[in-house]
């Protein structure tokens, strides 16, 4: 009897040792899983800075941008890379085809800030503002005039530019911002 009473203790450890390889490895598999999910919390956290602070460095290309089309002397040529008085050709996506590696750029941090101005006028030479460009018109209240007795001064108008800036970041990400800037006529 006593080798009946062995041989079944032998066997439950052979069946215990079993479960608990088969534990382990759950466990194991598990502790992975766990692992790769916080390695993916980790990457989506770094993708959003990174997005985030492209946004904030655009903010500096659109600033320089529209202090050069403040400065811009004649409107109707284009000038060194960054301004064209028409619009350009577009892509799928809507951005201008140009050649960014000639757009003057801006050193923000660790990003790259390039920008392009387009003047939203369908000519380059204007003969009739309001109907050739996208302006925004200034509207004088009622009751006033330059000169007594004269007709109504027509409204003030100011033309519209498109702003594309490019931010390419220390990974070679790019965001693309655009944004329209008015120009007053003076």
């Amino acid at each position: 009897m006593t080798m009946r009473v062995c041989n079944s203790e032998r066997a439950q450890r052979g069946v215990t040792m079993l479960v608990v390889l088969v534990l382990l490895s759950v466990m194991l598999l598990g502790g992975l899983a766990l692992a790769r999910l916080s390695e993916v919390g980790t990457l989506s956290s770094g993708n959003t800075a990174y997005h985030e602070g492209a946004l904030q460095a655009s903010e500096v290309g659109l600033n320089t941008a529209f202090m050069a089309v403040r400065n811009l002397t004649a409107e109707d040529a284009a000038i060194a890379n960054w301004y064209q008085p028409t619009p350009v050709a577009k892509d799928a996506n809507g951005l201008p085809t140009v050649d960014w590696s000639v757009a003057p750029s801006v050193t923000v941090g660790q990003m790259t800030v390039s920008y392009v101005v387009e003047r939203a006028c369908s000519v380059a030479t204007l003969t009739d503002e309001l109907r050739q460009c996208l302006v925004k018109q200034v509207y004088e209240p009622e009751g006033t005039s330059r000169s007594a007795g004269t007709e109504k001064i027509p409204p003030q108008t100011a033309r519209q530019f498109r702003v594309t800036v490019r931010v390419t970041g220390p990974k070679g990400t790019q965001t693309f911002v655009q944004s329209l800037v008015t120009r007053g006529s003076t």
